[in-house]
């Protein structure tokens, strides 16, 4: 049995999801130098993905000892025209994160499976997310679980005006 359990965030969850934020910024801005790392960021950051979440979403956490030690949030999106009709409802694990001291104990595997079945419940074909080039052990994480590369996005970097 694993030592963690994964639930729907509540509100009384607020004060952790906000220090993952700021943890997983932080994290994030070591590869890419372009993070807002300030804690005062994290309510705008929380804020965004709680929209994200809340049309048909899921905000996960996983807990263990009554603490969170992680979290996943889903968003449920109409997807542009271009594809094909059966492909437009779109499930993105738009934010996932697990604390250092907590990884390797299935947390974020645990809150994927309960993810997935919701993105089935949910009609979605597909389950999409994101890894910043760099973050080669979520990417070897994300693969392991099953994804695969779709798209490739590329960044230029401009001067400004």
């Amino acid at each position: 049995m694993a030592a963690f359990l994964v639930r729907v965030a509540r509100e009384a969850d607020h004060e952790a999801l906000l220090a993952n934020t700021v943890a997983l910024n932080r994290f994030e801005n070591e590869i890419t130098g372009d993070r807002v790392t300030e804690a005062s960021s994290a309510e705008a950051v929380l804020a965004y993905f709680k929209r994200r979440t809340a049309n048909g979403g899921l905000m996960l956490v996983a807990e263990a000892e009554g603490r969170v030690i992680g979290h996943l949030f889903l968003a449920v999106e109409e997807a542009a025209p271009f594809l094909a009709p059966n492909y437009r409802r779109e499930c993105s694990i738009c934010d996932a994160f697990v604390e250092e001291a907590s990884r390797g104990m299935g947390a974020f595997r645990a809150m994927l499976e309960i993810a997935t079945a919701h993105a089935r419940a949910a009609g979605c074909r597909r389950l999409h997310i994101g890894v910043l080039t760099g973050n080669d052990r979520a990417e070897r994480i994300y693969r392991k679980a099953g994804f695969r590369s779709y798209a490739l996005e590329l960044v230029q970097e401009l001067d400004p005006p």
